[in-house]
């Protein structure tokens, strides 16, 4: 068992891999054995039983999710018979059933590593080779697929219905998705299972200590799928960082509630009002993804044990070899489930980066600032104007241990547009190497990630020192000086020349966006702090809307859905007190209304200047969604993509039955009263055409809504 003795506990951190391997993996020998025997056992029940007629079978138990342990395990034989004709049969002579399958297999299945057994009504068929053991229970099971491989609303439907009239326990039918339990597990990464198998072993030490060995590791299971799908979803990770992030999340059980919806979700009523129920049960609630009835966390007794456990492993020295230990950013509840009322205390607790994080990022940024300013060319020719600040951390509206900082090199060699297009290559690769001869003087650790584009526009590198707590993300961009200081001519000036070359050239839309950095931070960053958590809220709910449509689909960019949260704010409400509620589902009813967004602001660029006027005409005019960034005329970030959009208006329209618009007396919240059209003479303003529409030019900003 290595140095460290038999308990997980006491493994080193960087150990845990190699202890996995040596001690946990189940012997390959063994597995072969149990394979064969497993064959066996089907050929023997599919082809010589006249009743009861096996129409197929389905490996459930570590057996069947490819968890098993070296040492002993468990396994689950279900056996789909044709007489099952529904759930509730399943209750029906069942243990005859089980006596003829039993003497079947007495009589056939003839091989000295195998017992077959029965205890308390239970049909159990043990495998022994050398030290290792699996136990498998023999199920007979009404088959809910048939040959289908997903299963439909309906099944769910006549599920619940069948629990009611059969006077059955919630989940006692669960056997019967075996095989989308099978395909649940069967799609996550080797070393995700290599990841489960060590808090087995871990949990299997605990109940040893505790002297009860009775409780399924299933919960356990699902925990760490959940906490890899939210905090990593990478095939290559940190086995350390894994467990630290489980174990937080068996501190924070009284908040836990973990689902998915990969084969029932909240479309039919009859479905959603058991995942409704489900979800607003006392927590920790885990449910079974196979069977939405089955909550397999329903013993807080041992949930409360195993909190104890879990804060002396997780505060080990054994765990914390290296400081800060790092962990996977993963929040115990999805928004999905959070009450109306309690909107704000979640952005809070959950979303709003505290103090220290906030100093953090702020030292890693000076750092890199002052590198930039003093260090990074000084051997050349090439000098620095300024450094300025940009992303969600300048913004204001960065989320805890997950948002990004921007770093806009202004260089004086830059002196258009086109230069910073043509040298933005060699100028990253300058940056990079002068990083990169900079670590060991700095005391820092870079670790850069190589663009795929042959130009590179950006370089993105994550920087630790012995000042953080943890690593901080950075995109640092050159960038051309294009407003100098901030006069209205030179801005006049500057979006002429920007808009007579995206005419002329093969420019995208946004290209040069980082050009206008301080008028993008300074748009955002005097808002009020309760806005600014509305954008929190909206971007979280789009970090999760992304994970789980990606990497399948591509969504619209979250600037977006930023600059919609604005919107939303600015004509539905434009007080530094508002309802999140509201506002949150403002924003949602928006996306929804994709094919008619066309917004605008004219705090920067207007009407007034005949050039721009007929630019912005053009731009409009575009396909919707038009939402053109407040900075850059050029940079419509709404796109006109309706296939991105529409994803996203799917995933709103779902979020409607979401426990966050519901208020506390169990009605709708509504939204807020958003115009979708302006009146020509609300602000005095003069008025253009455009197609079939009119909008006044001098309005703060303006959604033309297209019928």
């Amino acid at each position: 068992m290595g140095n460290w003795g038999s308990q997980v506990t006491s493994v080193p951190a960087d150990e845990l891999e190699f202890f996995i391997q040596n001690n946990l993996e189940p012997y390959g020998e063994f597995q072969k054995k149990v394979h064969t025997i497993v064959s066996t056992i089907c050929d023997i029940l599919m082809n010589s039983l006249t009743f009861p007629v096996v129409q197929g079978m389905a490996m459930g138990g570590s057996y069947g999710r490819d968890t098993v342990l070296r040492g002993h395990s468990d396994g689950v034989l279900v056996l789909f018979l044709d007489h099952l004709q529904q759930f509730r049969d399943q209750k029906k002579s069942q243990q005859e059933i089980l006596n003829i399958i039993e003497q079947q297999l007495k009589n056939y299945l003839l091989i000295d590593q195998v017992k077959i057994l029965r205890f308390q009504e239970c049909l159990l068929i043990s495998v022994s080779w050398w030290k290792q053991q699996m136990i498998f229970k023999v199920v007979p099971a009404f088959n809910p697929l048939g040959v289908n491989e997903s299963p439909s609303p309906w099944i769910y439907r006549q599920l619940k219905s069948s629990l009611d009239e059969a006077g059955a326990s919630p989940g006692e039918f669960s056997v019967c998705f075996t095989k989308l339990q099978q395909k649940f597990f069967g799609k996550y990464p080797r070393k995700v299972k290599d990841l489960i198998l060590l808090l087995k072993y871990w949990l299997q030490q605990c109940q040893e200590k505790w002297g009860d060995s009775s409780l399924s590791s299933y919960a356990l299971e699902l925990l760490t799928v959940y906490a890899w799908e939210q905090g990593c979803n990478a095939e290559a990770f940190d086995i350390a960082a894994g467990v630290r992030t489980v174990l937080q999340l068996i501190l924070q059980q009284e908040q836990l509630c973990i689902y998915w919806t990969v084969n029932y979700n909240f479309e039919v009523e009859t479905i959603r009002n058991t995942l409704l129920y489900q979800l607003r049960s006392q927590r920790p609630v885990i449910l079974d993804p196979t069977d939405p009835t089955n909550n397999v966390s329903r013993d807080h007794s041992f949930w409360l044990q195993l909190k104890e456990e879990a804060s002396h492993w997780l505060t080990s020295p054994s765990l914390n070899n290296e400081l800060p230990a790092p962990r996977w950013n993963v929040l115990p509840a999805p928004l999905f489930m959070t009450p109306s009322h309690l909107l704000d205390k979640f952005i809070k607790d959950f979303l709003q980066p505290n103090k220290d994080f906030l100093g953090q990022v702020r030292s890693a940024v000076n750092i890199i600032c002052d590198f930039l300013k003093e260090n990074c060319f000084r051997y050349s020719p090439t000098k620095v104007q300024k450094v300025v600040k940009g992303g969600s951390a300048a913004k204001g509206t960065a989320l805890k241990n997950g948002s990004d900082a921007d770093i806009i090199v202004f260089l004086d060699s830059l002196k258009s547009y086109t230069s910073q297009k043509e040298q933005r290559s060699q100028v990253i690769q300058e940056i990079q190497k002068q990083l990169e001869a900079c670590q060991q003087e700095k005391e820092l650790e870079v670790k850069f990630e190589v663009s795929k584009w042959k130009a590179p526009r950006v370089l993105s590198f994550s920087l630790k020192s012995k000042t953080l707590n943890e690593s901080v993300d950075f995109d640092v961009l050159p960038a051309f000086n294009a407003l100098g200081q901030l006069t209205a001519v030179s801005k006049s000036q500057a979006y002429a020349q920007l808009i007579g070359l995206y005419k002329s050239s093969d420019v995208l839309g946004g290209e040069f966006s980082t050009c206008f950095t301080e008028l993008q931070r300074n748009f955002v960053e005097s808002r009020p702090t309760k806005l600014k958590d509305l954008i929190r809220l909206v971007k979280h709910w789009y970090k999760q809307c992304e994970r789980k449509l990606k990497p399948k689909a591509s969504l619209p960019p979250k600037y977006a859905l930023e600059l919609l949260t604005i919107y939303a704010w600015e004509q539905g409400s434009g007080m530094n007190n508002f309802d999140t509620a509201g506002g949150f589902r403002t924003v949602l009813e928006l996306v929804t209304k994709y094919e008619q967004l066309c917004i605008f602001w004219t705090v920067n660029y207007n009407f007034e200047v005949e050039l721009m006027r007929k630019f912005l005409l053009t731009q409009i005019q575009k396909t919707r969604p038009v939402i053109l960034d407040p900075a850059d005329p050029t940079g419509d970030v709404g796109g006109g993509d309706r296939w991105c959009w529409n994803l996203l208006a799917k995933e709103a329209k779902e979020w409607f039955s979401s426990s966050c618009f519901i208020n506390g007396s169990g009605y709708p919240v509504q939204p807020w009263r958003v115009p979708t059209v302006q009146t020509p003479g609300s602000c005095g303003a003069r008025v253009y055409p455009v197609v079939n529409e009119t909008f006044p030019v001098s309005c703060h900003s303006t959604l033309i809504w297209q019928y």
